[in-house]
């Protein structure tokens, strides 16, 4: 099988996600995609605020009707910081006869030298690139000639849209008491509702 691998907080997963996701399938022929809420990431220190229940029951909630995603909590159940190099091998043991696909944003191409062990995880699974806002293609496509360059990698392309949505201008919009219709699925949007999710934020 081929098998994506989507990580992020997801606090909230939103429609830019999933559409991500789907273009992923779509594009890359995929059999499943795995979407893996975040545990401590350590480039990350603005997590939000929800606990690894709630942006995990969210995702759940935003996937179940697409029979080709689902969730794996193997970060959020990890302790400490959680590396990618880590999840993927965990991965590759449980899918030991599959193609992985990390899936990740063209602005994480400047940052993937500063990863644990990075060369490793290119052996490990191969890596699929969407665009995402903010750095000039030009700028990206250099440095892929760059790391190709240094380090023999190359990445697969994900011919998606440019989606503009981000989870914090969500969390923003909530504690605004601004809609966010259409920005995340109605189950999502039910569930920040009732679980008064963002509400006490800034």
């Amino acid at each position: 099988m081929k098998i994506g691998i989507m990580g992020g907080t997801f606090d909230p997963i939103h429609m830019g996600h999933l559409i991500l996701g789907e273009y992923a399938r779509e594009n890359l022929n995929l059999d499943k995609v795995v979407f893996i809420p975040t545990g401590a990431n350590p480039f990350k220190t603005d997590l939000g605020t929800s606990s690894s229940a709630h942006r995990v029951d969210m995702v759940k909630l935003a996937i179940e009707s697409n029979p080709y995603f689902t969730v794996s909590t193997i970060e959020v159940e990890r302790d400490g910081i959680s590396y990618t190099i880590d999840t993927i091998k965990s991965l590759k043991d449980k899918y030991k006869e599959d193609q992985l696909y990390f899936i990740i944003g063209s602005d994480l191409v400047f940052q993937i030298e500063r990863w644990k062990d990075f060369q490793e995880l290119f052996k490990l699974c191969k890596f699929a690139l969407f665009n995402r806002p903010g750095k000039e293609v030009k700028e990206i496509e250099n440095k892929l000639k760059e790391l190709n360059s240094k380090y023999k990698i190359s990445f697969e392309r994900i011919n998606s849209p440019l989606i503009d949505i981000s989870s914090t201008a969500i969390r923003d919009r909530v504690r605004r008491g601004q809609s966010i219709k259409y920005l995340v699925p109605p189950e999502v949007e039910e569930y920040i509702i009732k679980h008064n999710l963002y509400m006490g934020e800034g």
